[in-house]
């Protein structure tokens, strides 16, 4: 009798099934490095050349995201760090993206889209700014870190581009 003593009669268990279903689920399955490269088309001459003024240094990225199956998504940061001397010579160029794969469920679609636009980029994206910087420190160059980044103001901003462009298209030309 004492086995039985923590196990649920089936149809209380059945009851709270759906239940269970019916939660939102929101969660990191997978973090991994998609790609990664590094050039330094100059080397080794320009390592030797005494550089009379700061290099130039231009950070670029973006976020993309696309469903792999039913209730997953693989959502990809892709940064780009490139470094010029004063003559506009290229020292050195990294990118990376990095991804995850994340379980999402029950969340409605316009939720759906912060949350694959902000909360999931932010957690991505601090591995990537790691791999870029080790990249560099491994090509013995000093490392320029990717700046942190307000997913947040990034996806409102482009929600009020989208919505600007789509005014735009609304209103007859004169």
């Amino acid at each position: 009798m004492a086995e039985n003593e923590n196990e649920q009669p089936q149809g209380a268990a059945a009851a709270q099934q759906p239940a269970q279903d019916d939660q939102p689920v929101f969660q990191l399955q997978r973090c991994y490095l998609k790609d990664a490269s590094l050039e330094m088309p100059h080397a080794p001459e320009i390592l030797m050349e005494q550089q009379d003024a700061a290099p130039q240094v231009d950070i670029q990225f973006e976020v993309s995201q696309r469903l792999i199956q039913t209730d997953l998504y693989d959502v990809t940061v892709r940064g780009t760090i490139t470094v010029k001397t004063a003559g506009d010579k290229a020292i050195i160029l990294v990118e990376g993206r990095q991804s995850g794969i994340f379980a999402i469920h029950g969340i409605p679609a316009e939720p759906l889209q912060h949350v694959t636009n902000v909360l999931c980029p932010s957690m991505v994206y601090p591995y990537l700014r790691a791999n870029l910087a080790d990249l560099m420190t491994r090509a013995n160059v000093p490392p320029v870190h990717l700046p942190e980044v307000n997913f947040e103001v990034l996806y409102q901003q482009r929600l009020a581009q989208a919505q600007a462009e789509a005014q735009r298209n609304q209103t007859p030309a004169n």
